[in-house]
């Protein structure tokens, strides 16, 4: 059985409420990047071997430029239905729009969001045009490579610990081959509304892991939800999950599927999920937005032990993108 299909079957086993428990999320600065890159790959290389999820300050993407996304976003998902109907992502993609589409594993129903993905060699003909949301696109590809900068920062640190060459990372994620496949994903979870009961519980997105090498997390002050439990932890008994309170300018990351074979396992790769919020709790919509460092497709995926056979990182991506997509087509 496949490296990949393996982590599908894990997962199936992620779906039960669980219990909560506080845990420690690692606040790491990035300042002063180069003289301090010794210590920040400590920091990460703790933080990512101990619970797999860690947030980041001091990144150099202003807070403006965040806000400016975030506001693109939410004037992206009040547009009309049949709008973004014309921008589908097709089965089998990893970019353009969906809604409701993406079925985990962990609970094998449909989250509760829409998504809009920005993988940007494959948007030819998936752009809102400029009548329908001026400045869009401009200001999507300057945050997809902004995202895209910081994520390679954090990748060359765990290449320095993994004993790779400084930019082995960089290489396999360059953005100007057309094999690039990283992704910026801006997310709406829809807000509750004439909610009964019933509909506090369960997930807005069930548990998973990412499948990549590394996310990167936006998320705003107020619009809570997510909940993590150490890879270390997700393969035996009851699971403990854990609340990130989201905080705005912060950078919340977390290691993925492909970074966890690369590393032969040392760095773990993390479950995720978000909660469906309490009666007592902000009930209005949810944005975030995550950039997934998706190594190029045609990338090998090559444990250094060899516990694993190689893979493509198109193949690798195209069977979790089949398990986690059920249906395409609104």
């Amino acid at each position: 059985m496949s490296y990949a299909l393996k982590e599908l079957n894990r997962e199936t086993g992620f779906g039960g409420m669980g219990t909560t428990k506080e845990r420690e999320v690692l606040v790491i600065s990035l300042a002063n990047f180069e003289a301090r890159k010794a210590e920040i790959a400590d920091a990460l290389w703790k933080a990512s071997t101990e619970i797999g999820f860690f947030q980041l300050s001091d990144h150099g993407i202003p807070l403006e430029q965040i806000d400016e996304a975030f506001e693109m976003t939410a004037r992206f998902f009040a547009l009309p239905q049949e709008v973004k109907a014309k921008y589908p992502m097709a089965k089998g993609t990893n970019y353009g729009w969906e809604y409701k589409a993406q079925v985990r594993p962990s609970t094998g129903t449909a989250d509760n969001k829409e998504s809009f993905q920005v993988t940007v060699p494959k948007m030819a003909g998936l752009w809102p045009s400029g009548e329908e949301l001026p400045g869009f696109k401009a200001c999507m590809l300057a945050f997809e490579r902004a995202n895209w900068a910081v994520g390679m920062k954090v990748l060359s640190c765990f290449a320095d610990k993994l004993g790779f060459p400084a930019d082995f990372f960089t290489e396999a994620h360059d953005p100007t081959s057309p094999e690039y496949q990283s992704t910026q994903r801006l997310i709406h979870y829809l807000p509750m509304v004439d909610a009964k009961p019933e509909d506090f519980t369960g997930w807005r997105a069930g548990a998973h892991t990412d499948y990549d090498c590394l996310t990167l997390l936006h998320q705003r002050t107020g619009q809570g939800g997510l909940q993590l439990c150490p890879g270390r932890e997700a393969d035996g008994g009851e699971l403990a999950w854990t609340d990130v309170p989201p905080v705005t300018g912060l950078i919340t990351c977390n290691i993925g599927d492909m970074l966890a074979r690369w590393s032969d396992g040392k760095l773990q790769s993390n479950l995720h999920r978000v909660r469906m919020p309490r009666a007592d709790e902000y009930l209005g919509p949810r944005y975030s937005l995550p950039f997934f460092c998706q190594a190029n497709r045609d990338a090998l995926i090559q444990a250094p032990t060899g516990s694993e056979p190689p893979i493509t990182a198109k193949d690798f991506l195209d069977m979790r993108i089949a398990a986690n997509f059920a249906k395409i087509g609104m």
